[in-house]
């Protein structure tokens, strides 16, 4: 045996509670057999050394509860210690929580911090909130933000919640609406942006998205809400969810949004730098969604942070 790996000596049996059921047997067993390949886990499948109730099952199996869970002796190669999220950024998500109830947390997640770690982050804010909530066994992300995107971002407290919000993303139930600044003074009050877009990774692993016939279909429906000499503040609803989906249409508008290094305009950019703008001007302001069980449709908000009310301010002054 390598010195990295360790294995276990006789098979594991697990009993399914409520907070599983419904997963599928592979992403269970991929989340409880952490550094384990994926490759391994879908043969150890096929071979049937994996039982469910006793009976062989398929990697599409979704759990019940009461299951009981045969999980063979298999070599871990021994996971590094993950890093710990700095304690500053532990204090500004503990005071990002807009609410904590028996289902979820809703964040305004602060722009600068991923989501989650990888691609060279050791930690996001998923990682950083079991941290703070060590209790929590089950907390998940439900959706993404781009980490220069601040705003309404979703956590799942239970497996049931996960399950019920990602129904609700896809089959569009879940109204989600952005506040973005774009360079320049756009004349018209809405309008439907309807462009496919493709993924392309540039040398170095950096992502870029773009127009392109033979990407993914994506819509963004943009409405004006203020117009200053030189920017305009829109209102964007994505319905789709695309990468960089808001970003690549409005800069396919003409009107890229304000600060953004990657789709933007440097000479605008440098501009609104000297005004104050340290940030990409796009901000999750609400998320509008009802639970399958409940009547009543729940609406989360979060305020924009100081720094762009206070460039607004200063924009209106100048009109």
């Amino acid at each position: 045996m390598l010195d990295n790996q360790k294995k276990a000596s006789t098979a594991l049996f697990v009993e399914i509670d409520n907070g599983h059921e419904g997963q599928r047997i592979d992403n269970f067993l991929l989340c409880r057999l952490k550094g384990v390949p994926r490759s391994y886990i879908y043969r150890i499948l096929r071979r049937g050394e994996v039982r469910v109730n006793k009976g062989r099952i398929r990697a599409s199996y979704r759990l019940q509860e009461g299951d009981v869970v045969r999980i063979p002796p298999v070599r871990i190669a021994e996971q590094p210690e993950p890093a710990k999220p700095h304690g500053r950024v532990l204090q500004q998500l503990r005071e990002a929580v807009l609410i904590e109830d028996k289902r979820l947390f809703a964040l305004n997640k602060p722009a600068g911090i991923a989501v989650h770690g990888g691609s060279g982050l050791n930690y996001g804010v998923i990682e950083a909130m079991r941290v703070l909530w060590p209790e929590e066994r089950q907390l998940e992300l439900v959706h993404r933000l781009d980490r220069d995107t601040s705003g309404c971002l979703l956590i799942a407290r239970k497996r049931s919640a996960l399950r019920s919000l990602h129904e609700l993303l896809r089959s569009n139930k879940m109204d989600k609406r952005y506040i973005a600044l774009l360079a320049g003074c756009w004349e018209r009050k809405r309008a439907d942006v309807d462009a496919p877009l493709l993924k392309n990774t540039l040398q170095g692993g950096e992502r870029i998205v773009r127009v392109d016939s033979e990407g993914k279909s994506a819509l963004t429906r943009f409405r004006v809400l203020e117009r200053f000499s030189n920017a305009t503040l829109v209102e964007a609803k994505p319905v789709t969810g695309r990468t960089h989906q808001i970003r690549v249409h409005a800069a396919h508008l003409g009107h890229p949004i304000l600060g953004d290094e990657k789709y933007g305009e440097s000479k605008t950019n440098k501009q609104f730098r000297e005004l104050g703008l340290k940030r990409l001007f796009l901000h999750a302001e609400s998320l509008r969604f009802r639970w399958p069980d409940e009547k009543q449709e729940q609406c989360i908000k979060a305020p924009l942070e100081p720094s762009l009310e206070k460039l607004l301010k200063q924009l209106r002054l100048k009109n």
